[in-house]
């Protein structure tokens, strides 16, 4: 061999070993390495090592360029979308407009999916390649949110995509992106390992090898970064945040999110499936009333689980997105813990004596969602509602969702756009697939024609103002009036990284290696 390719070759592979590799352990579950099969969280943030979007965004979750370099109005139902250009699938495949054609076919239409991509894409009626590098986005009215939608949704390749299905993104057949990792392995309900792309069109990653492990037990996580097993973690719970920040070397990070942690009642149905007499017999739906979902409101005391259980990382709420999100109104304060109130209110609509529920949700998803789900049981046993707790995994949860198995769940949403459109789509507005409405099934079968048509107002509305003064609206009809959702409170999220590595929370609830740099 030529000495000067010897030395070099030597050279490249003293700095691939130089280069770190880092390990995270997730608290909540990710179900897929598919990026369209399922719209949550951890499934995004796993996904998109791999697969990256048009739009991205920065600390803050301010719109900026991704896969497209620039994107404008041109008309009023036209956005005009320019491509990045040089960039390169990972078996060198281009990428060309024809890709994101053919993702925006595939996103909201994947099988089985437990919550599709289609309240994003929907909105777009036609598209127009204007050339390999141009794409025009044309919708029936205007759609000021269209950067913001342009986040939510990762790009494949048409030649590796084409034909596919999930199992074959989990097998890694399918798994071929953009990013700036490569795909090394998928385990389901246990780790998946990527590769740094060395030929990422933003330079190389930060590390040469990135392995995410599902570790939903809290302990066990705790446990893991305490030992070295792992760099950082993530949904810290919040009992051993104290400890943990006594720990030399253990550095823990905090930041408010948009993640709404709710309840859904059926409020429809009039015949629910988990709800009966105390003698266990089926009764008419008692959730279909204000007065019982004002009581089951009023008897919540929020500020007791802000202190207690969540030890101060809550932010009680009575709406749908938190303070300084477009569509927070500050007139809407958290419902006033009032057992005696609630019980009067339980009377008047008819159930004195009370009645049976099964409250259904994750035990492995958001923070603490076990202990709350237990605290609520407590709560409503004092005015006469029985309630049986019936947590699972979330992966199961989620799985359970779209079969419209629940009476009453706990679940948490945070809005893809940073204001209150996504969160109204899925919890206050009347399921429509043809519009994208319902696509992610959180079922309360609330449905109301005045907040539908505000809502269609709202998503129409160039002026953010304007728009915020609508979404306000919508909230006060369908969430502080109706109680079509029941709010608890906002979560805050919390990282923990041991010394090697460094971490910059975000505005959005997703662990990922781009937020991580080693220390050296």
């Amino acid at each position: 061999m030529n000495i000067r390719i010897l030395l070099s070759a030597l050279a490249m592979a003293g700095t691939a070993a130089a280069q770190p590799a880092l390990t995270i352990a997730i608290g909540g579950a990710f179900t897929a390495m598919d990026p369209h099969f399922h719209d949550l969280s951890p499934n995004t943030a796993l996904t998109s090592h791999v697969f990256e979007s048009l739009v991205m965004t920065d600390t803050n979750g301010r719109p900026i360029p991704g896969l497209a370099l620039s994107w404008q109005p041109v008309g009023p139902t036209t956005w005009e979308i320019k491509l990045r250009p040089g960039v390169t699938f990972h078996d060198g495949t281009p990428f060309t407009a024809d890709d994101v054609v053919f993702t925006m076919g595939r996103a909201p239409n994947v099988t089985g999916s437990p919550a599709s991509f289609g309240q994003y894409i929907r909105p777009v009626t036609r598209i127009e390649v204007v050339d390999t590098h141009t794409l025009r986005f044309h919708s029936e009215r205007p759609v000021p949110l269209m950067p913001m939608m342009m986040t939510t949704y990762a790009i494949i390749s048409r030649k590796n995509g084409e034909g596919m299905e999930t199992r074959d993104y989990n097998s890694g057949r399918a798994a071929v992106g953009t990013g700036p990792y490569r795909f090394a392995s998928y385990t389901p309900g246990d780790r998946a390992s990527f590769a740094a792309n060395a030929a990422h069109w933003a330079g190389a990653p930060a590390f040469s090898r990135v392995t995410l492990r599902m570790i939903p037990n809290d302990t066990a996580r705790v446990a893991a970064l305490r030992a070295g097993d792992v760099d950082a973690i993530d949904n810290v719970p919040t009992r051993d945040v104290a400890q943990l920040r006594a720990v030399p070397g253990i550095t823990v990070q905090s930041r408010v999110g948009q993640r709404l942690i709710y309840l859904y009642p059926d409020v429809g149905r009039q015949i629910s499936p988990h709800v009966t007499d105390l003698a266990g017999r089926p009764i008419p739906n008692p959730l279909r009333d204000v007065r019982v979902r004002r009581a089951l409101s009023m008897a919540i005391n929020r500020e007791g689980i802000a202190r207690q259980l969540m030890e101060g990382f809550s932010v009680p709420a009575g709406q749908l997105m938190p303070e300084g999100a477009l569509g927070f109104d500050p007139e809407i304060r958290p419902e006033r813990y009032d057992a005696v109130a609630a019980k009067r209110l339980m009377t008047e609509a008819g159930y004195a004596d009370g009645f049976a529920l099964t409250l259904h949700g994750p035990n492995d998803r958001y923070v603490n969602d076990e202990g709350i789900a237990q605290a609520l049981a407590q709560m409503w046993a004092r005015i006469g509602v029985r309630v049986n707790v019936a947590t699972m995994p979330s992966s199961m949860f989620f799985a359970r969702t779209p079969r419209d198995e629940n009476s009453m769940a706990l679940t948490g949403w945070s809005s893809s756009t940073g204001e209150a459109d996504t969160s109204l789509i899925n919890m206050v507005a009347t399921p429509m697939p043809e519009r994208g409405w319902g696509t992610v099934v959180r079922a309360s079968h609330y449905s109301n024609p005045e907040t539908d048509d505000l809502l269609l107002r709202a998503l129409s509305t160039l002026e953010p103002e304007a728009r915020g003064a609508l979404y306000r609206q919508i909230i006060r009809l369908g969430v502080q009036r109706d109680l079509a959702v029941i709010p608890i409170h906002h979560q805050v999220n919390i990282w923990a990284t041991r010394a090697n590595v460094r971490y910059a929370p975000q505005f959005w609830e997703r662990t990922r290696a781009m937020e991580f740099t080693p220390v050296q």
